[in-house]
């Protein structure tokens, strides 16, 4: 065996350490640009708040920051980072419920938004894929916690079942980056922006988000090689 020369191992562990390097770097982008646009150009966000656009802000901010970026953590933490199995899946169940969690406050905000505005709900093909990505996630969830962890099923069926759990996580994901990007789009169409720099920030964000998930979805699956 030639020791000196890396193995497929090493070089895919190597190239899925750079691309978690890309997943963290247009995270932190999508959520510093998201704020700055709330903060900045949308008279920033409060769920508690007599202003019904205030409150509407709190849904872009929980469903990037916390059902888009906690969940893509959870994907790259459980399938990159070296720790022991039962910590794996621990932290792995830990930020998707986390996600879920701020997921439905951000689902209930733009509920409640429509309500002091006496909109409509559920009218766009936003509203659908969105209302269809929470649902999925919280099942996706209870039903990875049960198989995974607590339910005591056989290691034959969590060997069949994991690989459609790891599936369908996967088009969760993408689900809600979807539901982001035509939510930042119907935002742009219906609500006149202040400026082209409000424009440009609102279009990078959405950048930002769609490359975040590009490459959560690459270190996954190069994750599967090692």
């Amino acid at each position: 065996m030639d020791l000196g020369r890396p193995t497929m191992e090493t070089r895919t562990s190597r190239s899925t350490s750079g691309i978690t390097k890309f997943v963290h770097v247009f995270g932190i982008m999508a959520f510093v640009l998201l704020l700055v646009w709330l903060l900045h150009y949308r008279e920033g966000l409060n769920y508690f708040s007599n202003n019904p656009y205030r409150v509407f802000n709190v849904h872009p901010f929980l469903m990037v920051f916390g059902l888009i970026l906690f969940s893509g953590e959870a994907l790259v933490a459980y399938k990159t980072v070296p720790w022991e199995r039962k910590v794996q899946k621990n932290v792995h169940m830990l930020l998707n419920l986390t996600a879920f969690i701020l997921g439905a406050v951000g689902i209930r905000a733009v509920f409640k938004f429509h309500g002091m505005m006496h909109i409509q709900n559920m009218y766009s093909i936003h509203s659908w894929i969105g209302i269809v990505t929470i649902c999925a996630y919280g099942l996706q969830w209870v039903i990875g916690l049960y198989t995974f962890m607590v339910g005591g099923t056989s290691q034959m069926i969590r060997a069949r079942v994991q690989p459609w759990h790891v599936c369908f996580g996967r088009t969760i994901f993408y689900m809600a980056i979807c539901a982001a990007l035509t939510g930042f789009m119907e935002k742009a169409t219906f609500q006149e922006l202040t400026d082209q720099h409000e424009a440009w920030v609102l279009n990078f964000a959405g950048l930002s988000v769609l490359l975040f998930g590009i490459f959560v979805d690459l270190s996954v699956a190069l994750a599967c090689y090692v």
